[in-house]
């Protein structure tokens, strides 16, 4: 067992983590700061996958009141409004500061300025991107400045166990994932900045080693969760059969540039979902859309529907998404000259751990930020406000990490309790014959999909309820055998403990939501109840019981009443 004390430990290596770094180290170059990333740092994680862009207005013509408003809309008026206006306040900031101290290249129109391109459910043209692969940029150019600080980072180190003590977190337990051993580090404030990724979902978007470990590292340390239930499925997942690219994203740019979705019979389906926006719908109606042409048998041989920009020109659609039709051709298609088949995929957590503007937690020394984070986004995100929520917050959060990390205390747990905490996470081992942990990922997947998915109905959801907790109890009979030493199938046994923590959280607050709103559909309850409805679901583990807690509060509005609402909401009330 190696033990280290640190002042700021951040887990999580995306645009959060990184930036957050970068702003706690500038505050005070002083701070003893560590990085733990359980992949390559700016080489994993979801960050470096965006391949659309970042929303912000640089337009005199838009304005940072009607982002927020397009914002709310776009979450269907349930996020926090306070979370939310920090992130389209912040947004023309950081983009500036990427560009001039991170030193990001985005792509300029003739006149030289900053061109933005068309994004879903936004009332004004305002994503900014490097091409079709905007994160591999940030992430690119984030990485070198954490380098060029010389920023202690652990990698392929994955955190198993947040360590509280009287309400506060003082570290974290974590395995070094190359040689099987556990480091325990002891931290006045630690980041949680891991990314969300359900991949609990047969297809799915984020990359490989997400396993949504943030969300269930903060449930078990007692955090309040929030919007649990909102999951967002993008519509156009890439099929190709049991590749592990199935899932991957063809990005909203398509659509937003004018691209068409037909179901296998070549109608152009959206005109029956949505008249006015059709294919530049926000992603949960045209996801669900594409979902009920699949239900209904009106999809393709890999069981999906089609995305076509062929009518754009091909010199067109290669000039402007190279990343997409090499991503299309790498499974033998060709996006340039004719449709490509498509399934929505579970794509974005919009819940997640209850934070403030300045990313502190209900737990004292826990700060969190990105898509560990609930409240920005409400029921559903806007394209492009993503990339933006992890860089923005994450800057937000290291500034407050750099001005207060050294008025909390360092406690330092003894090697003895670290010991008894590692033993947990090795009981796999002490085990002969058992369960193979890919076999009860894979029943996971498929529970979660036909159950738990983009349409909700309450007896499937007890169902599911009921399956996962046969599921938890089958964790307890997981095996594991051979080294120590990258054992990837120890590494699934923590994963799907993982996945089934968030899961449960899933099912528990979409049975407690009767109504429909953003990425939350209930066929049950089929409409939006405003009246009863304006709520947040808040799901926490019991300190005594250790069981589920489930609660709701009335949306605080802050800042802004919707003309929808005003019949349902009178005053704004400031916080």
């Amino acid at each position: 067992m190696r033990t280290e004390s640190v002042d700021i430990l951040i887990l999580g290596s995306g645009g959060a983590g990184l930036f957050a770094a970068l702003h706690a180290y500038d505050q005070n170059p002083s701070l003893d700061i560590l990085v733990v990333t359980k992949g390559l740092l700016g080489k994993s994680g979801c960050t470096r996958m965006v391949q659309g862009g970042f929303n912000v207005v640089l337009d005199p013509r838009d304005s940072i009141e009607r982002h927020f408003t397009d914002t709310l809309k776009g979450g269907r008026y349930i996020n926090d409004q306070e979370l939310a206006w920090a992130l389209v306040k912040d947004a023309p900031e950081t983009i500036n500061e990427l560009e001039t101290r991170v030193g990001c290249f985005f792509d300029r129109r003739e006149d030289g300025t900053i061109h933005q391109k068309a994004f879903a459910g936004q009332s004004f043209d305002r994503t900014v991107h490097r091409g079709d692969l905007t994160g591999i940029e940030i992430m690119e150019r984030l990485r070198d400045q954490v380098l060029g600080r010389g920023i202690h980072v652990l990698e392929e180190h994955r955190a198993v166990e947040l360590v509280t003590e009287e309400d506060r977190v003082v570290g974290a337990l974590v395995l070094d994932i190359r040689r099987g051993e556990f480091v325990g580090i002891s931290a006045r404030a630690t980041l949680l900045a891991t990314g969300g990724g359900p991949t609990m979902y047969k297809i799915a978007a984020p990359s490989l080693e997400k396993s949504e470990d943030g969300l269930a590292l903060a449930y078990r340390a007692g955090a309040l969760m929030r919007d649990m239930e909102m999951v967002q499925f993008h519509p156009t997942g890439l099929l190709a059969g049991a590749g592990r690219v199935t899932g991957s994203v063809l990005e909203e740019g398509l659509r937003g540039a004018g691209g068409y979705l037909f179901n296998a019979r070549g109608e152009r389906y959206m005109v029956h979902y949505d008249k006015e926006h059709l294919e530049r719908a926000t992603r949960d109606v045209v996801a669900r859309a594409g979902y009920m042409e699949i239900m209904n048998g009106r999809h393709g041989p890999q069981g999906g529907v089609f995305i076509d920009v062929s009518h754009l020109g091909a010199a067109f659609v290669r000039k402007t998404f190279p990343g997409m039709v090499q991503r299309v051709k790498d499974i033998g298609c060709d996006l340039a000259t004719g449709p490509v088949e498509v399934s929505p995929t579970a794509h974005f957590h919009m819940g997640g751990v209850a934070i403030d503007a300045a990313g502190h937690s209900s737990l004292l020394g826990l700060y969190v930020a990105g898509e560990d984070a609930g409240g920005v986004h409400g029921a559903n995100r806007l394209g492009g406000n993503g990339v933006a929520e992890s860089t923005i917050y994450g800057r937000r959060v290291g500034d407050a990490l750099g001005r207060e990390a050294m008025d909390l205390s360092l406690t330092i747990t003894s090697e003895a309790e670290w010991e008894r905490r590692a033993v947990h996470h090795t009981r796999f081992w002490r085990r002969g014959q058992g369960g193979n942990p890919a076999h009860l990922l894979l029943e996971l997947k498929g529970l979660m999909w036909d159950r738990c998915g983009l349409v909700r109905r309450e007896a499937d959801l007890i169902a599911c309820q009921e399956s996962l907790e046969e599921l938890e109890a089958r964790v307890e009979h997981l095996s594991v055998g051979g080294d120590r030493e990258y054992n990837l199938r120890w590494g699934d046994a923590l994963n799907v403990e993982s996945l089934i923590t968030v899961s449960q959280m899933i099912v528990r607050s979409a049975l407690v939501r009767t109504e429909s709103r953003g990425s939350h559909y209930r066929e049950d309850y089929p409409h939006e109840d405003h009246a009863h409805w304006l709520k947040t679901v808040y799901v926490q583990q019991s300190s005594e019981s250790k069981t589920m807690q489930t609660m709701t509060r009335d949306i605080a509005f802050t800042r802004h009443i919707p003309e929808e609402l005003k019949e349902v909401v009178n005053d704004v009330v400031p916080r």
